[in-house]
């Protein structure tokens, strides 16, 4: 019996990923940082999918489609819903379950101890950037994204993503993405198709580009030495959009690299391909 919105069986399923196409699909991790992963066998045009109360991005993968969540690092372990909502109205929910994860620790000295504890004079600046930010990371469009995402450089990988981070003692935010330390000037691709919502030079993060690659899906490029792009333009999955730098809070040349998903950070490592220097190094750290 084929599937349907109305059966009784099993109408939606989390998608389990096997070898043979894990360098094709982001790779499901439920735990906090990672990526939980909806097959919808039956999807319509009409349809919208929710996660903790954040739409999500949904896209075809072989003969189905696929929905993708973002799960934030302040998640705790335990059931969750995807809410699937129908344009005739009928609503449906599935659960998943997010697993428990620890991070380590990682202590950093930043000589330039205004980046640390910046000065009165910083704090308007700071608050109007993080205001800018905030709007790139909740940008949701239309368009269908592509899923199947490049390393950005090549590098040793010097912090992975979730670190509890103390800068000169005292802590700070956790790590949210990937740092690729590679030479000053070394070029950086565009790692999806996509268009440039925001770059610019930051208080903290230094020279910046932020892209939208469709309903949600959004990449971070910072610290970079040289910005190519500008808001509004289209890029290719590997075009050259700015160079490694060491702007912003650094302790040396290296691009970090972060991807949101429903408004939430989660570990590049899960959408990136599964081969390369990178991803050796990163998994040794994991």
């Amino acid at each position: 019996m084929p599937h349907t919105y109305l059966s009784k069986h099993i109408l939606f399923m989390l998608l389990i990923l096997i070898s043979s196409v894990i360098q094709a699909l982001p790779e499901q991790a439920l735990v906090p940082g990672g990526i939980a992963l909806l097959q919808l066998p039956d999807y319509k045009q009409d349809t919208k999918v929710y996660f903790k109360n954040k739409r999500i991005a949904v896209f075809p993968y072989e003969n189905t489609w696929v929905a993708m969540a973002g799960i934030g690092l302040s998640t705790k372990p335990g059931d969750y819903e995807f809410s699937i909502r129908r344009a005739d109205g009928l609503n449906l929910n599935t659960k998943v379950t997010i697993n428990y994860k620890k991070y380590e620790e990682q202590h950093l000295t930043i000589k330039n101890k205004r980046k640390v504890n910046p000065y009165k004079d910083d704090s308007k600046r700071i608050a109007d950037e993080s205001k800018r930010k905030k709007k790139a990371k909740k940008l949701y469009s239309d368009s269908v994204p592509k899923v199947d995402f490049i390393w950005p450089v090549t590098g040793r990988i010097s912090s992975i993503f979730g670190l509890r981070r103390f800068f000169n003692e005292q802590e700070r935010r956790p790590h949210g993405g990937l740092d690729i330390a590679a030479k000053e000037g070394t070029p950086i691709k565009a790692t999806a198709d996509g268009t440039v919502i925001d770059s610019g030079d930051f208080f903290f993060s230094g020279n910046m580009i932020y892209l939208d690659h469709g309903q949600g899906i959004i990449s971070l490029y910072a610290h970079l030495n040289r910005i190519n792009v500008k808001p509004g333009d289209i890029v290719k999955q590997g075009d050259i959009i700015g160079e490694v730098g060491q702007t912003g809070r650094v302790t040396g040349p290296h691009l970090h690299f972060a991807i949101i998903a429903n408004q939430t950070l989660i570990d590049p490592v899960f959408m990136l391909p599964k081969d390369g220097n990178n991803y050796a190094e990163t998994t040794k750290k994991n």
